[in-house]
């Protein structure tokens, strides 16, 4: 094989940019969105941004099309912690890292649910764990669509405005480091599965013990609360 043919083998960005223009790709990022919420732990950005540099006017529509995807993904979240937690939710929870002291973080989700839904929906934070929680608490099933549909909203609304007005710039900048664009994108996804774990903070450790003492009023280590002082 020629130096010339090894130069022209197109990179790992422009194959996927160039899938981007696939009949299935809408679908297929439809579906992304939807497992994203229950189950899979990838960015369905990695996708979206090819997909909107390669023909911003559909910037909009993709947007819909990952919202409206992932707050039905996010139902069926819901659904799996509102009916199988014990079969199928602990263990997805527990991948996450968000099994030990799951219990505080239901507690939380019923004291605080619609700001909790909208933290999840927003945040890197995995979404599942968010509707899969909601689902265990119990949150009124449209008060999680709405804050669900706001959340999400802003999630994907947000960067596919700005990959529309500033596309042909990131565009540009993308064509001249085309080499490193792809691997960038595929780092993303597989930091999915390595950072979604460290999201959640591990129960035991003396200053998550003092933060949980201190909003519950729940003396967790014995002795360890200090006494209150009355005035």
């Amino acid at each position: 094989m020629t130096d010339t043919a090894q130069q022209e083998k197109p990179g790992l960005y422009e194959r996927l940019k160039a899938a981007t223009g696939h009949p299935l790709a809408e679908p297929i990022l439809a579906l992304i969105c939807f497992l994203e919420a229950m189950i899979v732990p990838v960015f369905p950005e990695v996708m979206l941004a090819p997909m909107i540099l390669a023909d911003r006017r559909r910037a909009w529509r993709l947007a819909t099309i990952c919202t409206v995807s992932s707050v039905v993904g996010g139902v069926f979240g819901y659904a799996i912690g509102y009916f199988l937690f014990d079969t199928i939710g602990k263990a997805i929870v527990e991948f996450y890292g968000a099994g030990v002291g799951f219990e505080q973080l239901r507690e939380n989700f019923i004291a605080n649910g619609p700001f909790m839904i909208m933290v999840g929906a927003v945040t890197p934070i995995p979404y599942k764990i968010i509707t899969i929680t909601s689902g265990v608490a119990g949150i009124d099933i449209w008060t999680f669509i709405l804050y669900g549909f706001i959340g999400r909203g802003l999630r994907f609304f947000v960067p596919c405005g700005l990959f529309y007005f500033f596309g042909p710039v990131a565009s540009t900048f993308i064509e001249k480091h085309k080499k490193w664009a792809g691997w960038v994108m595929l780092a993303a996804v597989i930091g999915g599965f390595a950072a979604a774990p460290l999201l959640f903070p591990k129960h035991g450790t003396e200053v998550t013990d003092q933060v949980i003492e201190r909003t519950t009023g729940t003396d967790i280590i014995p002795g360890s609360m200090a006494p209150v002082q009355s005035e």
